[in-house]
């Protein structure tokens, strides 16, 4: 049985995700998560794109301990000595370096010639290669570029010393038939004495992403790349969770298994929904709140006689438990504590305090409390904001609101908003706390657990009119109208911190793969 590698890109190619934007200390807590998952790399960043995607990656090569990271760097020098930088302390450190291949990028984009394409690709890797032993290439929009052409790409990189060689389908163009006869045709032709793994990275632009990510994978490639939840720039990348799950159903067939911890699955793509502010769809494949749902009632007797009849896939297999809580109003830290290592997940232990305190405020609202319940406690809490900012109260009187906010000082700060409703006013007085424009675009509310008395988890997307930029944040309460406060005042730290420390120059949202 095949093993292959996963290549995560979350925190690059997904935070090119409009509306998202990870800090520093999200990303370090998103990649020891990944590694827990079993992720084989992480590509923490584009560290040439600003000073925040540098220091993330810095970071993340230092706190992995396992799981190799790597770098973004188009084929210029000056990026690929900042991404040697950032991934030095690396245990296993890797290097990814890119450039467009495609007529139409050669031409508008790059306004290179194919002759001056060849020679940049052999000057960088060599380059790169030099300063760390591996090094992966990508020719960007490799699905749009000429057959012929993308073979003496590929074989120029190869020749200057690139181990990995990744094919991008870079506008999601591409079909599982096409994609297979590219992956076919260059592992037959690539001459190289050493091994070269080949690896997809798909987007989704035609919904194919995971299909054409799986037919690489049968026709030799020994890496696949892609994103939690599939986030990334426009309709986002292939999704690993479904990638790994459909190896592990369908072994027989693709005779390759993934090294995921699946049963990591859901917490993993817990994390990944609650710090990028983008929720996860109920008929989402793997993760999604129905997938292990059954309304017709044909399918509920089948289910019942035998799980076998409608689920190739049972919920255990990804983490999902559907066992209630037995803990209520009158239980101790301890027996909560042990809660949480039941379910794995991962806390800091100057969060029990406030995730007590919440859980047991929760106990007093709620009669029956489910794993998913402490999910959402854990994921929608406060302290989850990293930035410092902690929603203290809200209190309401007509169209009138009162917020209250704590910064990690300590201090207090109080403001008065009047609306057309309760959540207007409560805006309202988020947007005179922060004194800042902001531009509300979408409002939403999904209950997290079932039943009258259920969590709400309020999704929200802002424009800072200051620099146009979006911004999405998430908040979780068993009152709706906190948690929507909780997610304005999130977007508005966000949009604080962009205004204090200056747009980001996200380059990689116009020159990534």
């Amino acid at each position: 049985m095949r093993q292959i590698e996963f290549f995560d890109t979350s925190l690059r190619d997904g935070e090119q995700t409009p509306g998202v934007s990870f800090s520093v200390k999200e990303k370090v807590a998103i990649a020891k998560q990944l590694e827990k998952w079993g992720i084989t790399v992480i590509e923490a960043g584009f560290p040439a794109a600003s000073p925040d995607s540098f220091e993330a990656v810095r970071e993340i090569a230092a706190a992995m301990t396992t799981t190799s990271v790597t770098g973004l760097a188009r084929c210029v020098l000056s990026d690929i000595d900042a991404a040697v930088e950032a991934v030095k302390d690396a245990k296993k450190p890797q290097i990814h370096v890119f450039i467009a291949t495609s007529p139409i990028h050669m031409e508008y984009k790059l306004k290179m010639t194919p002759e001056q394409v060849l020679a940049q690709i052999d000057k960088c890797v060599r380059y790169a290669r030099e300063r760390i032993e591996v090094v992966e290439f990508s020719p960007e929009d490799a699905t749009r570029t000429d057959r012929d052409f993308l073979l003496k790409a590929v074989q120029t990189a190869v020749d200057a010393g690139a181990t990995y060689i990744n094919i991008p389908d870079t506008v999601g163009y591409t079909t599982p038939a096409e994609y297979t006869k590219i992956f076919e045709f260059l592992i037959a032709n690539v001459k190289s004495e050493r091994e070269i793994i080949f690896s997809p990275h798909c987007h989704d632009d035609l919904g194919m992403a995971v299909a054409n990510s799986l037919a690489a994978i049968k026709a030799g490639a020994g890496r696949v790349e892609g994103t939690v939840n599939g986030i990334g720039e426009r309709a986002g990348n292939a999704a690993l969770e479904e990638i790994a799950v459909a190896l592990h159903i369908r072994k027989d067939f693709y005779q390759a298994e993934s090294p995921l911890k699946l049963d990591e699955t859901v917490n993993t793509a817990t994390m990944i929904s609650q710090f990028s502010g983008i929720a996860i769809p109920k008929n989402k494949a793997v993760v999604g709140g129905n997938a292990f749902a059954h309304e017709s009632g044909i399918h509920q007797d089948g289910v019942l006689k035998n799980a076998q009849t409608y689920e190739i896939i049972t919920p255990e297999l990804v983490g999902v438990k559907h066992n209630s809580l037995p803990l209520g109003k009158l239980s101790g830290r301890h027996a909560f504590t042990d809660k949480l290592q039941e379910l794995e997940i991962a806390y800091e232990e100057a969060d029990i305090v406030p995730l007590f305190e919440k859980f047991k405020k929760l106990a007093d609202k709620k009669k029956d409390i489910t794993d998913a319940d402490i999910r959402a406690l854990v994921a929608g809490d406060t302290v989850k904001n990293l930035e410092g900012f902690i929603f203290d109260s809200v209190k309401i009187d007509g169209h009138t609101a009162v917020i209250t906010l704590k910064n990690q000082e300590g201090e207090i700060f109080e403001s008065t908003g009047s609306g057309s409703g309760s959540i207007d006013a409560i805006f309202k007085a988020i947007d005179k706390a922060f004194n800042q424009e902001v531009n509300l675009i979408s409002y939403s509310v999904d209950a997290v657990t079932d039943g009258i008395d259920a969590q709400a988890t309020t999704i929200i997307s802002v424009e800072n009119l200051a620099t146009g930029t979006i911004f999405n944040a998430k908040g979780s309460d068993y009152d709706v109208l906190k948690g929507g406060a909780i997610a304005y005042m999130n977007a508005n730290v966000l949009v604080q911190k962009e205004n204090t420390n200056g747009k980001q120059d996200k380059i990689s949202a116009h020159d990534g793969i």
